[in-house]
């Protein structure tokens, strides 16, 4: 039992009083004589007894209706918890993300959360209650009760370290609060497991919601297989988590007109093919029919018309493979002596080719140097006749430098299979690679590089810089065969798709994105992204020719997008949904420490309630000091 004015228990001192009163009394009794002193004697006896007993009753009831008034005005009550002068402060965590999708019992994971929390918590109580991509922060439920019947699904999820974080961080940081955390979710199993660490000050409850069943279907993603001068082969990736399906219907459209049908049998794992005309501008989409999960039903895609990278080589020597290699359908190919060079097309380039200048004219240096910070890339390939002083004034800007030329013979036998210019090259590691040689080359000093190709030794071949990237040998067929082996393609192929990185087919929501859109824009113009009535402004970078943008939580609905420079539409791009959420399995919280699990929201807050209830049993004081009274009143009136 606790007290909310224990001070006044005080009072209770005041019951030594009649004690004390009752005990020292001063009151004499007179002899009286009288003729029959035995009678008188017996009679006297019995009635002091008598008195007694009475006073000692009487004296008790009234030290009992004393008592009982002053523990009344204490207010005495009982709970679990010492919470009547704490101040609690409840933090709830709804999961909102695609999949709180799965139906439960009682419909889908969400919206049944939603209903329970508004049913199960005092409308009047000051509560913390945050989403994945909202925060409702000291409100109450009545208050956001239309937001909360409005809640919809996010593509954003926060991981369990984010979600722990941030509900921390909403919590007073005063330390004598009861904080109670309570967290609303599936549990999907992710990359890592929800386990929180030991706060002596927040206590965490959780409440896993679980689907009814876990089969899935979901387009997982889909690419270009094969690419020819008439068609291109796109081949989507089907995935299925439950049993086995006959006839599963794949429907393709280019914007809303159907353009094919098929249809699968799908075990885990099934693909399926579809051709497009090459010159054809597809805003794309793929769609099954799946009744569990429906964020993953649909997936967005587009082909644009396709985008040229400007390519110009200052050359002095024959330049026919890279001819070759930057195709008229890809790119517009410009081939230029020094002599000749007109300064004025430099900043017009997304690719500049210095293709074994014996001198770098410092003008041309000046040139290049603004053109790569406004955004262009440099490929260099030295002359084994260069002159080494203006090389090395050209590469000082990149804190790369070239030394003397060394007539040894260098196999080139290290390919950075992660580097971005062979990420998608190899399909796996090669052992027995023909690999190219040179005979002389320049050895080269760097720092803050990264090198693609090396040699035998580990010196470098080809490195990189910021977008400049920089070989240290001849590739004149008298010095090397690199121009015969099979990474020429790749290598120069790469660096020209790098430096006008088009949109993809699709790109996904959360991720960080960045495609290059060819366009001179005037002073104060932006691009926007619109899909129907919504428009947002990206991040982007203006450069000379182009306008790099970059997303990452934004946009974050599914679709294709127009990308505009005010009313004019310059080109589409796609975003999705992640896939990851697809696969429904979850964790065993069962074995988790430091939370305590609840089957349902609505028994944890009964439980919440429970601990936290009030007796308040000043009532029942009252009630016995009233006992007392009356008890009193019986003995003065009855008692003989």
């Amino acid at each position: 039992m606790q007290f909310k004015h224990p001070e006044l228990l005080y009072a209770l001192f005041a019951l030594l009083i009649p004690i004390l009163i009752h005990l020292f009394q001063l009151r004499k009794f007179k002899k009286q004589a009288f003729t029959n002193v035995a009678f008188l004697k017996k009679v006297t006896s019995q009635t002091r007894k008598s008195s007694q007993l009475k006073k000692w009753l009487i004296l008790c009831t009234r030290m009992l209706l004393l008592a009982a008034l002053i523990i009344a005005f204490a207010q005495p009550f009982t709970s679990k918890t010492n919470t009547l002068n704490t101040k609690k402060e409840t933090v709830i965590y709804l999961d909102n993300s695609f999949s709180m999708q799965a139906k439960g019992e009682q419909g889908e994971l969400l919206k049944r959360a939603v209903q329970d929390v508004m049913d199960n918590v005092d409308e009047t109580e000051t509560v913390t209650l945050f989403t994945n991509n909202q925060t409702f922060k000291n409100t109450t439920i009545g208050g956001i009760k239309n937001e909360l019947l409005q809640l919809d699904y996010t593509p954003n999820q926060l991981n369990y370290d984010a979600v722990l974080l941030k509900a921390k961080n909403l919590f007073n940081n005063y330390s004598g609060n009861l904080k109670q955390l309570v967290l609303i979710s599936d549990f999907q199993s992710k990359s890592s497991r929800f386990n929180p660490t030991v706060d002596s000050l927040i206590t965490i409850h959780a409440v896993q919601l679980k689907p009814v069943n876990t089969n899935n279907l979901s387009i997982d993603s889909l690419y270009i297989s094969n690419k020819t001068p008439l068609n291109i082969e796109l081949t989507a990736v089907i995935t299925n988590q439950g049993p086995e399906l006959e006839n599963l219907s794949i429907s393709l459209f280019n914007n809303s007109n159907l353009l094919a049908r098929t249809a699968i049998d799908i075990s885990e794992t099934a693909t399926t093919n579809f051709t497009l005309n090459t010159d054809e501008i597809i805003l794309g989409k793929l769609v099954i029919e799946d009744v569990n999960l429906v964020f993953d039903n649909t997936l967005y895609f587009n082909i644009n018309k396709p985008n040229k990278a400007n390519v110009l080589v200052i050359t002095e020597t024959n330049d026919a493979y890279l001819k070759r290699i930057f195709a008229e359908n890809e790119f517009h190919y410009t081939s230029e002596i020094l002599a000749k060079l007109n300064y004025n097309d430099i900043e017009n380039q997304n690719l500049i080719v210095l293709n074994e200048l014996e001198n770098i004219p410092n003008s041309l240096t000046t040139a290049l140097k603004v053109f790569a910070e406004n955004g262009g890339y440099i490929v260099m390939i030295p002359s084994e006749e260069g002159d080494l002083q203006s090389y090395n004034d050209f590469l000082s800007t990149l804190n790369m430098r070239f030394e003397k030329l060394n007539p040894s013979e260098k196999r080139i036998t290290t390919i950075n299979y992660s580097h971005p210019l062979y990420k998608d090259v190899f399909n796996k590691q090669v052992s027995n690679f023909q690999y190219p040689k040179v005979n002389s080359y320049y050895p080269m000093l760097s720092t803050l590089t990264t090198t693609p190709l090396k040699y035998e030794d580990g010196k470098a071949y080809l490195s990189k810089s910021g977008q400049v990237y920089v070989f240290s040998a001849s590739l004149k067929t008298e010095n090397s065969n690199f121009v015969n082996s099979p990474l020429i393609v790749p290598t120069f192929y790469n660096i020209g798709k790098q430096s006008l990185k088009t949109s993809e087919l699709y790109f996904t929501i959360g991720e960080e994105n960045r495609f290059d859109v060819p366009i001179t824009l005037q002073q104060d113009d932006i691009l926007t992204l619109s899909l129907g009535e919504e428009n947002l402004i990206p991040q982007q970078q203006y450069f000379n020719n182009k306008v790099q943008i970059t997303t990452t939580e934004t946009p974050n609905i599914a679709g294709t997008y127009k990308v505009n420079n005010k009313s004019e539409l310059i080109e589409q791009i796609s975003y999705n949904y992640k896939r990851d959420e697809s696969i429904l399995r979850y964790q065993d919280l069962s074995t988790a420490k430091n939370i305590h699990v609840s089957q349902s929201v609505s028994n944890l807050f009964d439980t919440l309630k429970s601990d936290s209830k009030i007796n308040e049993l000043w009532k029942w004081f009252v009630i016995f000091a009233l006992g007392f009274l009356a008890i009193e009143m019986l003995i003065l009136k009855y008692f003989k």
